[in-house]
């Protein structure tokens, strides 16, 4: 299995990191200097849209973790977007996403986003 993991900032301060394919014990690294790389831009908000993440393994849920505690203690938020179903059932069975929000659509991330600048304000 192959994974390919773009990124682009969508606003000022906010980056979506998109994975496609399977996030394994072989691909990991993959995701994971990609979000090495976006940390270093210091975003206010990273957004992992998972839409086309067709599996993911505790390498890649460690590499999540470890974005959402970097983003925690520079004062910035990561949200998750699109899981897939599959996706979704690792999260709660590591119990992952009670902390974590999750959004249905871009929309409702849009909402999200335009309520937290407003009450920044």
């Amino acid at each position: 299995m192959s994974l390919k993991v773009t990124s682009t900032q969508t606003r000022p301060g906010i980056i979506t990191i998109s994975p496609i394919g399977s996030v394994d014990t072989r691909t990991y690294t993959i995701l994971e200097e990609k979000v090495d790389s976006v940390l270093k831009e210091k975003p206010n908000v990273i957004i992992f849209d998972m839409e086309f993440l067709d599996y993911i393994n505790s390498m890649g849920v460690r590499v999540l973790l470890k974005s959402r505690k970097h983003m925690k203690k520079c004062d910035g938020k990561v949200v998750f977007m699109k899981l897939q179903p599959q996706i979704k059932k690792v999260f709660d069975v590591l119990k992952a996403l009670p902390s974590m929000r999750v959004f249905a659509s871009i929309k409702e991330l849009d909402n999200y986003l335009d309520a937290m600048q407003k009450a920044a304000r």
